[in-house]
């Protein structure tokens, strides 16, 4: 298969290029890969909003400083500027397109306030609006003629030079496609692309307690890692404070930032609250702030969870701005005007990722990365709430404006050899993948979480060398599988995640050492 453009992943970063690359050249071909449904992505699960600048007391300076202190000095000052001042086009631009935001009475914005904003400028959907963006999208690319969508493949290995066996500068590195599993049928196949654009989301599942969806396992980032892409800042995983603690339950279900915004309070067994020991924010301090105050507590007190009290909290006004929160904990026999919430943190997203510039292009020529599998610079140490799903949009846009200009001087590369599975055989040996998917987990959660130390970090390392050997050898004498190639990819990520944080030698936003104290 031959195409123009060919597009990893199916969130707002993936489906807003895609329209927008199909939308300046009807004549040429995009194809969109996702390896699940279209509703399996992080877009999907988003509940709180997009951070947009719309209130007159809000300015773009309030919103840049709100970034910088989140992102802990991390942060390209640069980046953030161009995002954040882009925001109003791009708000037009989901309206344009179907997207419908919360009014409030006087017909204007309803706007909401998350950790680490010092100002109103949530524009939401209720407490779905990742999925209010994803229905828009999904309906505006069904009105494309030259869009080829295909669901349930998987993408094995990006194609660049080293598949040529040419010996040639990690400068001048190329990518010319992808490797396709079809799920359905287990054929594999070549699709063959001018340029390329990796948007496949985080990778929650390396550390299976997450708020993520089960597809999220570092995909994107480990393909691109293994054909040399640039990489940055991969220790800084932002940990979510407020996942319901429900065990039974993979993905764990969000409570959104909001419902702090709206006056919910963090409460230990007792009733007693404590983020007022941490920071003069309590509640709305920025994400890496609560998460690592709620596992002190756990820590402190040897339990579980703790607790959100929404007892006091006006119920017609909660029920309005939060109907999937009060049905989820409906559905589990808890009532919140009479019932605490049992939350604890949950792995929710990855601020570092595949370094790009400004235009989203990757150290690797003719390949691009969005959202949340890149690097911008945006985020630094530590992601401000709701600016994930506006940097997609933002940067999705900007790759497309770059795709444009370079589309009519690249051409095909023909010589690539297709996907060689001699000498594999077929292994019903899935319990070795489960169980080492399991261990993996495990390393990362007792190791590598909210709080970390030089010793966890090497107990971490020796222990993924071993499972990346043995996950190797499955791989070189089996047959290709999704569950393999995830599990490969997740090792990957976990690899990069341990090395960056050893090669850490400060604590910032996220990531916190206690070596380093």
């Amino acid at each position: 298969m031959k195409t123009d453009f060919l597009v990893i992943g199916s969130g707002i970063a993936g489906l807003t290029y895609v329209i927008k690359v199909a939308e300046k050249f009807p004549n040429k071909s995009i194809v969109v890969v996702t390896k699940g449904d279209e509703q399996d992505s992080n877009t999907n699960l988003a509940q709180g909003g997009v951070a947009i600048v719309q209130n007159k007391c809000d300015s773009f300076e309030k919103h840049v400083a709100d970034t910088l202190k989140a992102g802990d000095g991390l942060c390209n000052e640069e980046v953030v500027r161009m995002v954040i001042s882009e925001g109003p086009k791009c708000l037009k631009e989901m309206i344009d397109w179907g997207v419908k935001f919360d009014l409030n009475k006087s017909g204007k914005f309803d706007l909401g306030k998350e950790g680490g904003h010092s100002e109103n400028r949530v524009v939401h959907h209720k407490d779905y609006t990742g999925a209010e963006i994803a229905r828009a999208l999904v309906s505006r690319l069904k009105q494309l003629k030259n869009v080829t969508y295909l669901k349930h493949h998987f993408v094995i290995d990006l194609i660049s030079d080293h598949h040529l066996k040419k010996s040639i500068p990690e400068s001048e590195t190329t990518c010319y496609g992808a490797y396709l599993l079809n799920k359905q049928t287990q054929e594999t196949f070549t699709v063959l692309s001018k340029l390329t654009l990796l948007a496949t989301g985080g990778a929650g599942q390396v550390y299976g307690h997450t708020t993520n969806p089960k597809v999220t396992t570092g995909d994107g980032l480990a393909m691109a890692y293994r054909i040399k892409a640039r990489v940055k800042e991969i220790e800084f995983i932002q940990f979510h404070p407020t996942a319901l603690y429900h065990p039974e339950e993979t993905p764990a279900f969000l409570i959104s930032e909001a419902v702090r915004g709206f006056g919910a309070k963090l409460v230990l067994k007792n009733g007693n609250k404590f983020m007022h020991h941490y920071d003069t924010r309590e509640e709305l301090a920025s994400r890496d702030i609560v998460a690592r105050a709620i596992d002190t507590e756990l820590k402190k007190r040897g339990e579980e969870f703790v607790y959100l009290d929404c007892t006091n909290l006006n119920n017609e006004k909660f029920t309005a701005h939060f109907p999937k929160i009060k049905e989820k904990c409906k559905n589990i026999g808890l009532d919140i005007h009479n019932d605490f919430i049992p939350v604890l943190p949950a792995s929710h997203y990855i601020c570092g990722g595949i370094s790009v510039n400004m235009h989203g292009q990757t150290s690797i020529r003719n390949l691009f990365a969005s959202g949340e599998c890149s690097h911008t610079g945006l985020h630094g140490a530590n992601r401000l709430a709701s600016n994930s799903l506006l940097e997609a949009f933002v940067y999705a846009g900007r790759c497309a404006d770059k795709s444009a200009e370079l589309i009519h001087k690249i051409s095909f590369k023909n010589e690539i050899p297709n996907w060689n599975s001699e000498g594999t055989t077929t292994t019903e040996e899935l319990v070795l993948i489960s169980h080492n998917l399991q261990e993996l987990q495990k390393i990362m959660r007792n190791f590598v979480g909210i709080v970390r130390s030089d010793e966890r970090l090497k107990r971490a390392l020796s222990r993924l060398e071993l499972l990346y050997k043995e996950t190797e050898t499955l791989y070189q004498k089996s047959t290709i599988s999704p569950q393999l190639c995830e599990l490969r990819n997740m090792i990957t990520v976990a690899y990069l995640i341990v090395t960056h944080s050893q090669n850490r030698k400060e604590n910032k936003g996220g990531y916190y050492n206690l070596n380093l104290v």
